[in-house]
């Protein structure tokens, strides 16, 4: 299988493109090619470039089987102007799936129906513009005929492994504090190579 990554210099796409690196082949979009030698297995095929810039992405995607997204809003609108970019050259390249990183603040309130955790005291963030960004993708998605999976951690600390996560769909599991990168890795792993969800927002937390 080949996999097109996204963020791949980032914590949790440099530890899944050099974990699926193993068994498949992987291609990664960076911003930086020296990072990504730092960061990066050497098998794995980068591609120096932005994800708003048409031609990178293109060289990126084409003979994808799957797409995994490790974006970071950086306190921009990349997330909300590359979905429909993305989305796009999915279709044009018949890429079936994409696999993002989300937030846990894009989940389901517990307490108010119809209202995201973000919009309510249940998330702790004060400033909300990364999930509103988050939010925008995940609207995107929802409208589309592609198949795709969030990923929505709560807090990710850089910290050993801790697993398995707890996994719900569309909340984030009760009482979860936080998600270390290395288990959430594990998680993105499986549901590229191996899927259990399809169109969901998946909560992981301890």
């Amino acid at each position: 299988m080949h996999i097109a990554i996204l963020g791949g210099t980032g914590r949790v796409g440099s530890m899944v493109a050099n974990a699926l690196i193993k068994e498949h082949t992987v291609s990664a979009l960076v911003r930086n090619s020296e990072k990504a030698d730092r960061m990066l297995d050497k098998k794995v095929t980068t591609i120096e470039g932005d994800a708003l810039d048409e031609s990178s992405l293109r060289q990126t995607l084409m003979g994808a089987d799957i797409i995994f997204s490790a974006l970071s809003t950086d306190k921009t609108t990349t997330l909300s102007d590359f979905a429909p970019l993305c989305l796009r050259l999915m279709k044009e390249y018949d890429i079936p799936r994409i696999v993002t990183i989300g937030t846990a603040g894009i989940l389901n309130s517990r307490n108010q129906d119809g209202k995201l955790r973000y919009q309510t005291n249940e998330s702790k963030r004060k400033i909300t513009f990364a999930a509103e960004e988050h939010e925008k993708v995940f609207n995107y998605l929802s409208n589309e005929d592609r198949d795709w999976v969030i990923l929505c951690p709560t807090y990710l600390p850089d910290e050993e492994k801790q697993g398995p996560l707890r996994e719900e769909v569309d909340y984030l599991p009760e009482n979860g504090k936080k998600a270390p990168v290395t288990d959430v890795t594990d998680v993105a792993f499986r549901e590229i190579t191996s899927p259990s969800y399809h169109k969901a927002r998946i909560g992981l937390a301890l």
